[in-house]
């Protein structure tokens, strides 16, 4: 028998690592296992967040952005850039070098607030129990009064496009391309969809981008999620909605892709594919059979609002569980958890999560979309501001978009933000607090935003709830 310890955390990712470190700075003995193999053969920490997910795509959609800018905006704000070329492996490079940075640090964190980093893929065989198999298939089992999972999330594969390496590929593929491909097909239309199309479509790719659904971006308030469409069609994507996709085959260095649509059975031929149709629970083999933790025909772990599974002293957080596969929420969760078993009282508002696309502009959301609240029956009222009247966004040649509050009609009480506009991720915070503290538009409205900033776009939103808009003719009859 191994080392004991207060807490074990399966799982290196934004959620088990954060839930490490918070318990290790609340005084408990703790250990966190990771088997991410990285591509130097060592385990690597962060997960998919940080290796092949949220950072290294940012740091493409950054350099591809500031690539378009450069060749077609400079000119307009009086910047003479000459022939301007992107260096793929360069930027890729680049890339690769922020991942290792901010991986290594976890490394360095956990030095620094005692964890003891465990190599090896973790399984828990007991309430008490967790056995960690290493690279050369030997093991070895460490006790815990607590085990935390924090397994993750991998990309889904379906049956009418099995990868084929360097041809069709998953998310993480998307993000090794060595040069531009010529043509380029995205089998979904989502969140990760959109960054990894709008990336290769500055760089030069015809863009197709085939989704199932034939509403867009259903989670997004329909008026923002109409916008957002119009605007990434105006910059090249070919957005199909409506078209699922039922076969395809490598042929020599193409990909011949079938799909179906309104108007029937369809064809198309790529360079390159990525397949984007969302990600699944990372859960096979992380718990041991009989020993009571419950998982969905989906392989997601059962958990509480507290995020305890049906075994006492076995918690579960991020991916593996209910709820969105977002970082962000995996590192609360990870908080929360590593607080309750400190003894102390913690709480998650679920209703207050934003959500992030990075295209440009951004897309930006958090809580109730319109149509969910009046599917609700909730009846209420809204203000919308455009991006185009604000001074700031005039400066920063970024006028497209808009911000807009959704408010209850009795009690004015914020239900919801969303937002499609440059920064609108930083902006998104301010719907959060608004949530999280049961903020009115009213006291949204009465405060006082910096000038010039694009955040006052928020502020006149929130205005305008009560046709009060000062830089906006407004249609509510005043008060």
């Amino acid at each position: 028998m191994a080392d004991k310890f207060d807490v074990i955390v399966i799982g290196a990712g934004p959620g088990g690592y954060v839930a490490a470190i918070r318990a290790a700075q609340l005084g408990l003995k703790t250990a966190c296992v990771e088997k991410w193999i990285g591509k130097e053969g060592k385990v690597v920490h962060g997960g998919t967040c940080l290796n092949v997910g949220c950072i290294p795509s940012k740091a493409l959609l950054e350099a591809s952005h500031k690539f378009v800018e450069a060749k077609h905006d400079f000119d307009g704000l009086g910047i003479q850039a000459g022939d301007v070329t992107m260096d793929v492996k360069k930027m890729m490079a680049r890339k690769d070098t922020i991942v290792k940075n901010l991986t290594g640090g976890i490394s360095g964190l956990f030095k620094a607030n005692g964890v003891t980093a465990i190599e090896g893929t973790g399984k828990v065989t007991s309430s008490k129990q967790v056995e960690v198999t290493d690279k050369d298939g030997k093991t070895a089992t460490h006790e815990a009064d607590n085990i935390v999972i924090a397994a993750g999330s991998v990309p889904i594969e379906i049956p009418p496009t099995p990868l084929v390496e360097g041809m069709v590929v998953d998310s993480a593929g998307a993000l090794e391309f060595q040069e531009v491909p010529k043509r380029l097909g995205v089998i979904g239309a989502g969140i990760i969809g959109l960054e990894l199309g709008s990336v290769w479509n500055r760089l030069g790719s015809e863009v197709t981008m085939l989704e199932a659904l034939d509403d867009f971006l259903p989670m997004v308030d329909s008026a923002i999620a109409k916008e957002t469409q119009k605007l990434l069609k105006k910059q090249g994507l070919d957005i199909r909605m409506g078209s699922r996709v039922t076969g395809s085959e490598v042929k020599g260095k193409e990909i011949v892709v079938k799909f179906t649509d309104s108007k029937g059975e369809q064809e198309i031929t790529f360079d390159k594919l990525i397949v984007c149709v969302g990600r699944k629970p990372y859960t096979k083999g992380v718990v041991a059979d009989g020993i009571g933790v419950d998982l969905d025909e989906r392989g997601f772990i059962h958990v509480d609002d507290h995020c305890r599974t049906s075994v006492p002293g076995v918690y579960a957080i991020g991916d593996c569980v209910r709820g969105q596969m977002l970082a962000h929420k995996a590192s609360e969760e990870g908080i929360m958890v590593a607080d309750i078993i400190a003894g102390h009282k913690a709480e998650m508002n679920y209703d207050a999560i934003p959500s992030v696309i990075y295209t440009f502009p951004e897309v930006a959301w958090v809580g109730m979309n319109e149509q969910e609240a009046k599917a609700a029956g909730i009846e209420v009222k809204t203000g919308a501001f455009p991006f185009a009247a604000s001074g700031r966004a005039m400066a920063n040649n970024a006028t497209e978009g808009q911000a807009k509050i959704i408010a209850d009609a009795e009690t004015d009480r914020v239900l919801g933000m969303h937002i499609v506009g440059q920064h609108a991720g930083e902006m998104i915070a301010q719907g959060v607090i608004a949530l999280e503290f049961g903020s009115s538009a009213e006291d949204l409205a009465l405060t006082c935003y910096a000038h010039p900033t694009m955040s006052e776009a928020v502020h006149e939103a929130a205005l305008a709830v009560e046709g009060h808009a000062i830089h906006m003719a407004n249609r509510k009859k005043k008060k």
